[in-house]
Order: C-alpha cells, then sequence, then structure tokens
C-alpha cells in the first residue's frame, strides 16, 4: 500500500510539487526500491521528449474549413429548430381546429379539456420529432435504403 502512494508522488517530484518532508520520504523510498527508481528514469525520459516535441501548426485552409463547419453546423443546427417548432405549432393548430368543438363545450369538464390538448401536445411533437429522427437516419444509415419490409 505504502508502495503505491509513493508511485503516485513521482511525477508530482518531476513536477516540484512535493512538500520538503514527502521529497524526503521519497528519496529514502527511491534508494530501497529498485523498480520505482527505474519508473522514475522513465518517467524523466518522458518528460524530456514531452518538452522537446512542437506542434505542428495547420495549414489557412484547415482553419478556413473548421470555421466553415462549425457555422453550417449552427445553421442548419438553427434551421431545424425553427422547422421543428413551426411544425409544432402547426400541427397542434391544425388538432386545435379538430377538437375545438370538444374545448369550447361547457359540459366538458375542464380537465378533460386540458387532458385533451396535453394528448394533442404529446402527439404532434412525438410525430415531428420520429420525422425529424427518420429524416437523420435515411441520411446517415447506408442500410435503410437497401432494407425493404
Amino acid at each position: 500500500m505504502e508502495h503505491e502512494y509513493y508511485k503516485r508522488l513521482l511525477m508530482c517530484l518531476l513536477d516540484g510539487e512535493l512538500s520538503s518532508e514527502e521529497k524526503g520520504a521519497l528519496e529514502l523510498h527511491l534508494s530501497k526500491c529498485p523498480e520505482c527508481s527505474h519508473e522514475l528514469q522513465e518517467f524523466k525520459k518522458m518528460k524530456e521528449v514531452m518538452q522537446t516535441m512542437k506542434y505542428k501548426e495547420p495549414p489557412d485552409e484547415v482553419w478556413e474549413r473548421y470555421w466553415t463547419n462549425i457555422y453550417n453546423r449552427l445553421e442548419r443546427g438553427l434551421g431545424w429548430i425553427l422547422l421543428s417548432i413551426g411544425a409544432i405549432i402547426l400541427l397542434f393548430y391544425g388538432g386545435f381546429k379538430l377538437v375545438e368543438d370538444l374545448v369550447k363545450d361547457p359540459t366538458i369538464a375542464i380537465i378533460a379539456k386540458v387532458g385533451i390538448l396535453a394528448v394533442l401536445a404529446g402527439v404532434v411533437i412525438l410525430l415531428v420529432s420520429v420525422i425529424r429522427e427518420r429524416i437523420f437516419t435515411y441520411k446517415t444509415d447506408k442500410y435503410a435504403r437497401e432494407v425493404k419490409r
């Protein structure tokens, strides 16, 4: 258990994040433990390599394509949101017109009217959601066009 504690402190030693007490205890452990000493040497090599690495700057065309794709995705996402909201409003209005006489009937309890409108809203939202999902699936699923039902 103590051995695992010292193994976790190895990178802290390299990064200079140990207190003087922890550093002394770790150095004492390293003098007695060849496994941890070897691992510390490997960490030192890895840190050297990491410090000499340089990131390659991508060409300007890559950045232009990146930002164009982001704007396209945002526009399409906003378009789908507006389309969905519009479809929900229109379908709900059409459904409301179908049950308008029921909603206006004073003999029907208010809870029944709310229930009818809630069911209508749920059906409309689910319908729009399923249609949108089918459109996306059809675009991305390479097997959707091949399957015969």
